[in-house]
């Protein structure tokens, strides 16, 4: 069976085709859309009509490509933008008119639950019982385990929602103490990361002109990278930062912000690494529904 998920981020929207043998998760393809639905966010709650129409645009791309793979199960969600739009039902109408689709809006949990699932999938038990930090366009989530029970956190700290502010270093340090505090309070040792933040900071460390997924999934970002990278590009135009290895052009003018809140998580965790996982919410999606069918 091939199951084909489909994610309206805040920053972008992207689409994992993948099927399942023997338990194993296999991926046929991916896809990827900066749509920046999330525009603005950090100012109001509303969607712009201009990012509601490339994003629709976007999902009828991914519409044909889902039906020339001939996929069996199609999951679309969308998450932190559309949640806290107050023109979210006019967003939902629009992409069940124009695409024939059914957006299911998560909540900051059931967001955070899928990552976690998705993410420690791919390890095994080679970390234990890992806390995992999802780093989006409009938030952050934090999510662990402790007696048994899942745990979640959802910031409203994200890569686009604080660009649109403008927020400092030590503004974003500020919004994330306290949740920080509680987190580092549970006694987890290990800690994974994924979002599109964390995973170009791996291949802006490792020189990758081209995005090599294997290479980036299990690497160890040490604070000390963070810190040099973000003091690299905070000295760069957005235009000069388009030409650094390892950074997609549309990421270049969100990309402090989301180095920002990384360096932050990893100190205020006071771990002084974080592991990037290439397998997240998609990939927590796409168990979810194949064990929901069987």
């Amino acid at each position: 069976m091939r199951i084909a998920v489909v994610d309206i981020g805040t920053n972008s929207t992207r689409l994992l085709i993948a099927g399942f043998a023997a338990e194993e998760l296999r991926t046929y393809e991916t896809s990827l859309v900066t749509t920046r639905l999330g525009e603005g966010i950090g100012r109001k709650s509303h969607l712009s009509r201009a990012a509601i129409e490339r994003t629709t645009e976007a999902l009828l791309k991914f519409r044909n490509t889902i039906t020339r793979a001939g996929a069996d199960k199609i999951i679309v969600t969308a998450t932190s933008a559309v949640r806290d739009a107050d023109n979210r039902r006019e967003f939902l109408s629009e992409v069940a008119r124009q695409v024939g689709w059914d957006v299911r809006v998560l909540t900051g949990r059931e967001e955070a639950e899928l990552s976690y699932r998705g993410a420690v999938s791919s390890f095994g038990s080679k970390y234990g019982e890992p806390a995992v930090v999802d780093i989006g366009g409009g938030s952050t989530e934090f999510i662990w385990t402790e007696n048994g029970m899942l745990n979640c956190i959802s910031k409203r700290v994200g890569a686009v929602r604080m660009t649109d502010t403008h927020a400092s270093q030590s503004e974003i340090a500020a919004l994330l103490k306290e949740v920080l505090c509680n987190v580092r309070g549970t006694g987890v040792h290990h800690f994974i990361g994924v979002g599109g933040t964390i995973t170009t900071a791996a291949a802006i460390d490792q020189h990758l002109a081209v995005y090599d997924p294997e290479a980036v999934h299990g690497y160890c970002l040490k604070e000390e990278s963070i810190a040099d990278i973000l003091s690299q590009l905070e000295g760069m135009s957005p235009a000069r930062r388009k030409d650094v290895p390892g950074l997609q052009p549309e990421r270049a003018d969100i990309i402090i912000a989301g180095l920002r809140i990384l360096l932050a998580v990893v100190r205020g965790l006071g771990t002084g690494t974080i592991t990037v996982s290439e397998t997240d919410i998609m990939h927590g999606l796409a168990r979810s529904a194949a064990r929901t069918t069987n």
